[in-house]
């Protein structure tokens, strides 16, 4: 057995168990507390709601068990067991142009991951979020929106990777150079695309009509020195109940959005100092700095590939008999994860401390009250675990547990 099959074996074996078993400690954990809301929020969630958000949680942790097991299958079946290499043959008999033929094996690759997945997908919409009283989303719209993304997928993503074939044949050694530059180019721009052509084809979004709010809202931007598009309000309850606010784009093209769920549940004040935390990303330049991060890692990883790509038993140590740019390229994109799984703690660490920082600026901005306000409702409206546990929400989770970050925030109340 070549070092490479072995190496990939085991990471992705051990990292699929290591999965298994987190979910496990986090089932346990949120089932064990399910019987008292923690302080200080006994005063604002029932213990029904709080027990509800044990059972969801587990319910969901639960389906991503089966479907990480299936992942990890399907993963096998892919590279080892000779997934892709059959791909690579149908496409080759067509005798197209090499770079077509990639073309085409990658798409198809990826089209028909998606859709051996899509049962878990549908299991989760429909069953999951329909049984805690979560889903809005009709099968017509599940269809919709699956057919819409597949459309830009092709139309976006099938040039993008065409390009970025056509220079890993014809640009030379340093192809992996230009290849960056073109997709660094291709984020930038559908950062900047984003909200205007693309979010406005799977949801409506209307100017913030409220005066009073509106103005509450601007007199905030002009505290923080943001300037934006405009204000709007997206009708997330299409879909869902669950509530959020995010701004989106760049340059002269950002917007701030909320859901339509988001303002049916908050007062003005609890809505300006969400809003004040989002800003606080801006003004800590976290995005920025995500993207800095993301480009230096693509670049690295584009290098590495640049390597690969020439070496006959990468191929063949996963499964490919017959070496070429797109075979290297669809290999590289299904093994990095694996590989790359035990770092997964530290991009969470540092999204947490981006979000205590982005905390810490709103309650300079706005009012830190205000602020544990709104998210001890959003917490309870999104069915949010109060006491998950502690390993697992710090291998995975984005955002600090509910009682850490708001007594983190009570504070700086204080302050």
């Amino acid at each position: 057995m070549h070092w490479l099959t072995a190496a990939f074996l085991f990471f992705l074996l051990a990292g699929a168990s290591f999965r298994v078993w987190l979910a496990l400690r986090q089932i346990r954990n949120v089932q064990a507390h399910r019987g008292r809301v923690p302080v200080p929020f006994d005063q604002e969630i029932s213990l029904e709601e709080h027990s509800k958000a044990a059972a969801y949680t587990a319910a969901r942790t639960r389906l991503g068990i089966f479907a990480g097991i299936w992942d990890t299958a399907l993963m096998l079946l892919w590279t080892l067991g000779g997934g892709l290499a059959l791909v690579d043959i149908f496409w080759r008999q067509w005798d197209l142009p090499m770079l077509w033929t990639g073309v085409a094996f990658i798409l198809a690759t990826f089209i028909f991951m998606s859709i051996v997945s899509l049962p878990f997908s549908i299991y989760q919409t429909f069953v999951v979020e329909a049984r805690f009283g979560f889903n809005r989303t009709t099968p017509r719209l599940f269809v919709t929106d699956m057919v819409k993304a597949l459309a830009l997928s092709l139309l976006i993503g099938g040039p993008l990777l065409a390009l970025i074939l056509w220079l890993m044949a014809r640009a030379g050694d340093y192809w992996w150079v230009y290849a960056w530059v073109a997709w660094v180019t291709f984020s930038l721009a559908m950062t900047w695309a984003f909200p205007r052509f693309i979010s406005p084809l799977f949801n409506k979004f209307a100017p913030l009509e409220d005066k009073d709010l509106k103005t509450r809202i601007e007199t905030l931007l002009k505290r923080c020195g943001f300037k934006s598009e405009g204000i709007f309000v997206m009708d997330g309850s299409r879909r869902s109940s669950h509530g959020n606010a995010y701004f989106t784009g760049m340059g002269n093209n950002k917007r701030i959005v909320f859901f339509d769920t988001l303002m049916e549940s908050l007062e003005p004040g609890e809505v300006e100092a969400v809003l004040a935390h989002e800003l606080g990303h801006f003004r800590k330049h976290h995005i920025r700095k995500r993207l800095l991060l993301s480009f230096a890692m693509s670049l690295v990883g584009l290098a590495i590939l640049g390597w690969l790509k020439s070496q006959a038993w990468f191929y063949s140590a996963l499964g490919m008999d017959v070496a070429s740019d797109h075979a290297a390229l669809m290999l590289f994109l299904l093994v990095v994860p694996v590989f790359t799984f035990p770092v997964t703690p530290l991009g969470a660490y540092l999204s947490r401390r981006h979000e205590f920082e982005a905390d810490e600026y709103a309650s300079e901005q706005s009012d830190a009250s205000s602020l544990i306000s709104a998210l001890v409702k959003l917490y309870k409206d999104n069915a949010t675990t109060l006491t998950p546990d502690p390993l697992h929400s710090g291998f995975y989770d984005s955002h600090p547990p509910a009682p850490v970050r708001v007594a983190r925030l009570a504070e700086l109340a204080k302050g």
